[in-house]
């Protein structure tokens, strides 16, 4: 399967506007050195950008935790590091999500994240300091916006202010691919090893400066590293983006140990920890099952993925998480019914979240109920608007439901921001035979 479109219209608009600001400026101030830098995006490019991308990563996680007063703790501890920050005004938000790989990730603007799988690992809330603060640090040190600076440079010759930063969309073509992954590619970005030991340091500026003991930091890469040694596959996503190193972390364990150690008499808040977190260990076990699962499913292993997604369903019943991961193994084994039943329970576990509706969706294109699948790509674009190939989609449902016009119209539409794999080349091919658009052009 083609690996999908480079960018879209609306992306383009967001950071070709950013760069032309920054070109104007000249540069910008490193909010953390004071020094001037080259950056090609603007703070408003950052709010622009995460504002529009954050939503569609978050219901790729399957939506933020339904555990108000989990997310209130994570944002009181998320609050008061970023008051201790280099940029305190940014519009941080922090939450947990719904996935079980073991990660955390921060956009331009503040939007920070943290996995269940990451939650259910970490002992103490210096840990979770550890965790946030150190986000938080690649907030501040405007690393994102770096990554995206980089891009525009390496075509800013040819295209002058279109800042044409790929993103990358995750296998489209396979039915199981949620529509929300839309801009992990760059806005989520895979830091370099310097990144990373400023994230770290300012991590420990920051918790220090917060009242939390700094060994929580090292407390939380020594779980890193023992997972990484015994579960690698619910790791490596966040090893892809933070990488890690011996250097890295004997640097972390040399700061605490001089730089830090007056700090060492702050508390880690483990009891605090544990009691915010008792709903997510008390389910722990169907999170096992669910990692698992998604481990036998990369690996083509559908009937394992599907019995280790029935075992965690069956400690935790209408986990929305659990119903969706195996309502994409049906998918994958060709069992659209069973796959549809699964995404109706997903919806009434968890209403007006999206990947529900979109596997939904998918799960009727595969039975071939055309009309129905239009109508749920209509509402997963009323729920979460701006990704172009929910447009594709509901031309490829009018197409099966043989309703040529509105079906071309749609494909005009999604041809007019992506212009680049498997579905636009689709879309193409069928405006052509349809006889909408010459061949060639």
């Amino acid at each position: 399967m083609g690996a999908g479109p480079k960018m879209t219209r609306r992306h383009f608009i967001v950071l070709s506007v950013a760069g032309a600001a920054a070109v104007l400026t000249g540069c910008a101030t490193d909010p953390v050195s004071g020094k001037k830098q080259f950056m090609l995006m603007s703070e408003a490019g950052e709010l622009g950008a995460d504002k529009e991308s954050s939503p569609h990563q978050i219901s790729a996680d399957y939506g933020t935790l339904q555990n108000a007063d989990l997310n209130r703790y994570l944002t009181t501890v998320g609050d008061l590091l970023a008051s201790k920050s280099h940029r305190p005004a940014m519009p941080y938000t922090f939450r947990g999500v719904n996935a079980v790989y073991v990660n955390a990730y921060a956009f331009p603007a503040g939007t920070i994240a943290v996995t269940r799988g990451m939650l259910v690992n970490m002992d103490s809330e210096a840990e979770l300091a550890a965790v946030l603060g150190h986000e938080i640090g690649h907030v501040c040190a405007r690393h994102a916006a770096e990554q995206a600076t980089k891009g525009m440079v390496s075509s800013v010759v040819v295209t002058g202010l279109a800042a044409f930063v790929q993103y990358q969309f995750d296998g489209y073509g396979d039915l199981t691919s949620g529509l929300g992954m839309v801009a992990t590619g760059a806005l989520l970005a895979r830091y370099s090893r310097a990144d990373e030991r400023e994230a770290d340091a300012l991590g420990l500026e920051y918790m220090t400066r917060a009242g939390y003991n700094p060994e929580g930091s090292i407390a939380l890469m020594d779980v890193l590293r023992k997972l990484s040694k015994n579960k690698p596959n619910i790791i490596e996503m966040l090893f892809a983006t933070h990488p890690m190193s011996e250097e890295r972390y004997q640097t972390t364990v040399e700061a605490v140990r001089t730089k830090y150690v007056a700090a060492k008499n702050n508390p880690l808040n483990r009891e605090r920890y544990m009691d915010a977190t008792a709903s997510l260990r008390a389910i722990k076990g169907a999170i096992d099952q669910m990692q698992n699962g998604e481990k036998a499913m990369s690996a083509g292993k559908f009937d394992e993925a599907s019995a280790c997604f029935a075992n965690g369903l069956r400690q935790a019943p209408n986990d929305y998480a659990g119903l969706l991961m195996l309502a994409r193994c049906r998918l994958m084994q060709k069992q659209g019914a069973e796959a549809d039943r699964l995404a109706q329970a997903a919806k009434s576990s968890y209403p007006g979240e999206a990947q529900a509706v979109y596997i939904s969706g998918m799960a009727k294109v595969q039975t071939r109920a055309y009309e129905a699948a239009y109508q749920e790509f209509l509402r997963y674009e009323s729920l979460l608007p701006g990704n172009p190939n929910t447009t594709y989609f509901k031309g490829f449902c009018l197409e099966g439901a043989d309703r040529r016009q509105p079906a071309a119209d749609n494909y005009m539409r999604y041809l007019n921001s992506v212009r680049q794999g498997e579905y636009a080349e689709h879309a193409y091919q069928k405006l052509v035979e349809w006889g909408y658009v010459k061949k060639g052009t």
